[in-house]
């Protein structure tokens, strides 16, 4: 078995390569993160704060990157939050050589692609586990999953550790994280075998060598399709969380479905669901029950979605899981959203929900990477939707991208501005930050370096004013082709594709 790239269609291969626009499945970790940032309020949950300070901090993966002269090897950077919002003198970059991280930077690894917080082992700090795609010919196992563990000094490689794997295994595929048995532990879903009809729920706490309490398999295809992205969040209102898959074979969109979380585990049974492209998942109403936005798939067919306009659509949730019928389209053409609907501009193609004007709702930031300002191409915004009692809206919603007024830079042509993106409280305010990343940002002469963005939470919703911008060079990174940015922590989710 050698190192396997993940399956890609021509035209999403096109979009990535040809013009950075950014993949068109992506998925989302997130369930709940508090009222404050996310949804319903999750005992014992801790997220993105790896220090332990109160700022939750923003983890960037640059994939692209060439680390000891190995192309696509990957680095990931970590930035700590402060009332002053991150700072490149406290940005730790970690790589597969960077001390106590196991294995070593190599061709085509693309350390970091995927990445998940939380508090893996229960001592109060955020860990991330980082994906990363190295073969071990030793156990012939294909990929790993990498924790490193939050310490009170900040992330470094100290201790990590990588998740056990069984032999011949493919390992980290559809990486998720939740607490589906409901005892106040997060647990891990993701590909961890040689059988490619089942994926492992690794339960936590997770000991210091990676190894969980105890492990869960779960059949999740009975037909030769293959995941394309998934959800986690307590849909049912039980207070236990609860996983969806959504499908996709070949071009074709094949729908989704929803494990019910139970005590003893995901249930073995799962519902069908609609499919999807790109989620978030919020109590968005704050009725008790996780909604589920999602990015609709256009006409089922997947290699249109780089050409879509964009439609997302809302499904709320229910003591039966995320309703049919309590449901809600909205596209730029919905009275309220900035800009107009229109060809490729991938409207929804990043989710990320949180709080960011601490009313108490979860806003939704909306990734419209193929956005075109004035004449340049697919230079990206992200559109603001804001939440209430009856859920989300247009009303109010805000518009943000490189040439708005007080955001540093300059929009360009491919820099697909909103190709990633969260709402963390980095400034600690009670009010949720806008993280935007453009992969396809150049740095001078240098091609597709990436950059990411902080806008802050105020009372009107994200503001532009006090935004600042971080790229490799500021750090002393490794710079050409990085596409740093591409991912945040928690944004990715197990579907993103890169080539």
């Amino acid at each position: 078995m050698g190192i396997r790239r993940p399956a890609i269609s021509t035209a999403v291969a096109a979009a990535l390569i040809g013009s950075l626009g950014v993949p068109i499945v992506a998925g989302t970790a997130a369930a709940k993160d508090g009222a404050k940032d996310g949804g319903a309020a999750a005992v014992g949950t801790v997220r993105e704060d790896f220090d332990g300070d109160g700022y939750q901090d923003v983890a960037v993966t640059a994939p692209g990157a060439k680390v000891g002269g190995h192309a696509w090897a990957g680095y990931i950077t970590v930035s700590y939050g402060s009332a002053q919002g991150i700072d490149p003198a406290r940005t730790t970059v970690i790589t597969q050589d960077t001390p106590g991280v196991p294995g070593e930077s190599g061709d085509d690894n693309a350390f970091g692609y995927t990445m998940v917080s939380r508090d893996l082992d229960g001592d109060g700090l955020a860990d991330l586990a980082v994906r990363a795609r190295s073969y071990r010919p030793d156990d012939n196992v294909n990929g790993s999953v990498i924790v490193l563990w939050g310490r009170k000094g900040g992330i470094s490689g100290q201790d990590a550790v990588r998740v056990p794997a069984p032999a011949n295994a493919d390992v980290g595929d559809h990486l998720t994280a939740g607490d589906f048995d409901g005892d106040g532990h997060p647990d891990l879903f993701m590909r961890n075998g040689d059988d490619y009809d089942y994926h492992d729920v690794l339960h936590g706490p997770f000991g210091r060598d990676g190894v969980p309490a105890r492990s869960q398999q779960l059949k999740v295809y009975s037909t030769d399709n293959s995941i394309n992205s998934t959800a986690a969040g307590d849909f049912n209102g039980d207070g236990i969380e609860d996983l969806a898959t959504f499908y996709v074979y070949e071009n074709h969109a094949e729908g989704g479905k929803l494990w019910l979380g139970s005590k003893s585990g995901l249930s073995t049974a799962p519902k069908a669901l609609n499919s999807a492209s790109s989620t978030a998942v919020a109590d968005f109403d704050q009725d008790g029950y996780a909604d589920l936005a999602t990015r609709i798939i256009p006409n089922g067919d997947t290699e249109g979605t780089e050409k879509d306009p964009g439609t997302l659509k809302i499904y709320y949730g229910s003591p039966s899981g995320p309703s049919q019928t309590r449901t809600q389209t909205i596209t730029q053409k919905t009275a309220g959203v900035p800009g107009a609907s229109e060809k490729g501009d991938q409207f929804g193609g990043r989710l990320s929900a949180g709080d960011a004007n601490g009313d108490g709702y979860p806003d939704l930031a909306v990734g419209v990477p193929g956005e075109a300002i004035g004449s340049k191409a697919k230079a990206g915004a992200v559109v603001l939707l804001k939440s209430g009692k009856g859920g989300l809206t247009g009303k109010g919603a805000q518009a943000f991208h490189q040439d708005t007024a007080g955001v540093p830079g300059a929009a360009e042509s491919g820099d697909v501005f909103g190709g990633s993106l969260r709402l963390l409280d980095v400034t600690g305010d009670g009010k949720a930050d806008l993280t935007a990343g453009a992969p396809g940002e150049n740095l001078g002469t240098v091609v597709n370096g990436g950059a990411v963005w902080l806008l802050r939470g105020s009372a009107s919703g994200v503001t532009a004013a006090n935004s600042t911008a971080q790229n490799p060079t500021d750090i002393g990174a490794p710079a050409p082709k990085a596409l740093f940015g591409e991912n945040l922590s928690a944004d990715n989710g197990p579907g993103t594709r890169i080539p």
